[in-house]
């Protein structure tokens, strides 16, 4: 990578992490392309040189965000040296991206509040900022399961839903019960999903 090119990755990481700040303590609408540009250090004609607008940092962020919940998650499985089942995976990667969202509540805030199935695809498909990515991590799951998944991205999108509208009040306010009660209902919730989709 040239010198121009670190400057430019550097700036834009600057504009993604100062949107970040902003986004999670003083809102979205609270926040204009002004504030971002005069933190980050840059002009604000410099912030159109990366981002169309503020809706677009702000899906880039989502994006960016949540491929690296997703990859954090890949990367534990991967790592885990314990025999398990698909389902068993499965779950793995689930409760770990959970108890990611539980220790950063903020986060889970502003993704929740934003996430959209195109962001979530988008996710998926980012360039991560290691060797992994959870879009093939994920195909690879698929791939060893025990039994052949039928339609494996509508399984995905069923799941992502469930769980991101579920875990998001359990975190949150403890509805309807706290988080550490609710995981094995939400689980086994899961693990017939997965049933449905397996041939």
């Amino acid at each position: 990578m040239t010198k121009v090119d670190m400057k430019k990755k550097n700036k834009e990481s600057s504009l993604l992490n100062t949107a970040f700040e902003y986004f999670t303590t003083k809102g979205f609408s609270k926040t204009s392309i002004t504030d971002i540009a005069s933190k980050a250090g840059v002009g604000k004609g410099t912030f159109y040189l990366y981002f169309k607008d503020k809706y677009d940092i702000r899906n880039r962020l989502i994006a960016r965000k949540s491929a690296q919940v997703l990859t954090i998650a890949a990367y534990a499985l991967e790592t885990h040296s314990e025999e398990m089942s698909f389902e068993d995976k499965f779950i793995f990667l689930i409760d770990n991206i959970v108890n990611q969202l539980n220790e950063n509540q903020s986060l889970l805030n502003f993704i929740s509040k934003n996430l959209s199935w195109g962001v979530f695809m988008a996710a998926l498909t980012a360039p991560a900022e290691n060797d992994m990515d959870f879009r093939d991590a994920y195909l690879k799951l698929i791939s060893e399961s025990e039994h052949p998944v039928r339609d494996p991205e509508m399984m995905l999108f069923m799941i992502v839903e469930l769980v991101s509208a579920t875990c998001y009040s359990a975190i949150l306010y403890k509805e309807p019960c706290s988080l550490e009660d609710f995981k094995p209902e939400l689980y086994r919730a899961i693990r017939g999903m997965i049933r449905q989709f397996s041939a």
